[in-house]
């Protein structure tokens, strides 16, 4: 089976949720290579781009109407979206720690494998 086929397969079978897991999973294992690696420039840049998307993904996701969780929850997804961006920025700008992002994943993670 190729290596498309597989992917194909795995988007019809997989559950939603660990789908959104396995995602989070290789966003978070790039920033801890980042952090671990202590890499800069366009690498970090890479890393820290990729978990900016995920998050402004699951943001825009959440501000659709169809979207089935608690306007609470999708509320405070939005805004954990938006520090995301912000704090990304004092990464590359100021040489934050990307700690925080790393834990907040981390978290969401421990909640998708809960619900699953």
């Amino acid at each position: 089976m190729t290596l498309k086929a597989y992917r194909d397969t795995q988007r019809v079978t997989e559950d939603p949720r660990a789908t959104e897991y396995r995602l989070f999973g290789q966003v978070t294992g790039a920033l801890i290579e980042a952090k671990s690696r202590a890499l800069n420039g366009g690498p970090l840049a890479e890393a820290l781009d990729w978990n900016r998307t995920l998050w402004r993904t699951l943001a825009a996701d959440c501000m659709d109407d169809r979207n089935a969780l608690t306007e609470d929850v999708r509320a405070k997804i939005v805004s954990l979206s938006l520090w995301v961006a912000k704090y990304s920025k004092q990464v590359t700008r100021e040489g934050a720690s990307l700690d925080p992002l790393i834990e907040i994943n981390r978290t969401i993670m421990q909640g998708l494998a809960g619900a699953a």
